[in-house]
């Protein structure tokens, strides 16, 4: 299995799609910060990603301090970070003051229809909930806004179709509409990931850069199929086709950290994930993750979670968890 599909297996989502809106122009609405309204959209959730799904017209999204962008049918914008943002007909135009977004969010997905009549243009608004720690390596190194054009690959022009059967599903009697539109959710979340990778150009960085890069990709793609695994620098070069220098640096400078640092921060994200979803004893995740004991297992833990897992899983347990 690659980084990529390990990650997003060992990274708890989960996705709703929780408008469904048609605007007439002239239209504004502003989006609040995602994790002021964390809460409302998934109890339990630590961090929130929202995301546009453009169905039909066009429209324009700005962010503060940054010139508008223009979005078409197709377009997928992501927010990695929560930023506020502002969605319009046209740039400069006030946001309408509406409903309470508790009210908004009593109904999934809830239909919307306003603005002044003129061209309309209708859209999805989504979301995916997660772990925070979980998630900061995935969503590492994205910019504010990303955006992409699912109308470009034949897995997008299926979601989005597949969004619009499962919208009108949602609202008829049958039973599972709602869980369908979660899963797509998630899907679209991951093709947006996927297209974005494809389309960067030299100079990001970022963990999705250093899956993209081929020696860097070749090493997280090894680490990640074989955590447990007694790494040394040099084996890791030789499986990623280079040597220990240009492996190191590249790594470094993409991912932000040593090769070794990271399987120490993926072992204990992938213990962690092992201690929420199981009952298994300390001694058998320790060695699921590459130590020997779990004395040493602990220690590591600890450092890179503040508490020991004995602890950490039970304080865990206590939480609201994620539906």
């Amino acid at each position: 299995m690659d980084a990529l599909s390990e990650t997003l297996r060992v990274v708890r989502m989960v996705g709703a799609i929780f408008i469904n809106a048609r605007f007439t122009a002239p239209w504004c609405y502003q989006s609040p910060r995602a994790d002021s309204v964390a809460a409302l959209l998934e109890p339990g959730a630590e961090r929130v990603v929202i995301f546009h799904l453009i169905t039909d017209g066009e429209c324009y999204v700005e962010l503060d301090n940054e010139p508008p962008l223009r979005l078409v049918a197709g377009d997928v914008v992501l927010f990695p970070q929560g930023d506020a943002h502002r969605m319009s007909s046209q740039p400069g135009l006030a946001p309408a003051s509406g409903a309470r977004l508790d009210a908004v969010l009593s109904r999934r997905p809830r239909q919307l229809s306003y603005g002044g009549g003129g061209p309309s243009t209708r859209l999805v608004c989504g979301y995916l909930a997660c772990d925070a720690r979980l998630a900061g390596m995935l969503l590492a190194g994205l910019p504010a806004l990303v955006r992409v054009n699912v109308r470009g690959s034949s897995a997008g022009i299926w979601l989005e179709t597949s969004v619009r059967y499962a919208l009108t599903e949602a609202r008829s009697p049958r039973p599972g509409g709602a869980g369908v539109l979660a899963k797509l959710a998630e899907v679209l979340f991951i093709e947006v990931l996927r297209l974005y990778m494809n389309e960067q150009g030299e100079g990001r960085t970022g963990w999705l850069a250093g899956v993209g890069d081929r020696v860097v990709g070749a090493a997280l793609n090894a680490l990640h199929k074989r955590p447990a695994h007694g790494w040394t620098l040099e084996e890791l070069a030789r499986t990623a086709g280079t040597s220990r220098s240009v492996l190191a640096e590249r790594f470094q400078q993409l991912v932000g950290s040593s090769p070794m640092q990271y399987l120490t921060q993926w072992r204990m994200l992938l213990a962690a994930s092992l201690l929420r979803r199981s009952n298994a004893p300390l001694a058998h995740i320790a060695e699921e993750v590459g130590y020997q004991t779990d004395t040493a297992f602990s220690r590591a833990f600890r450092r890179e979670f503040g508490s020991p897992p004995a602890a950490w899983r039970r304080r865990q347990s206590t939480r609201e968890p994620l539906r």
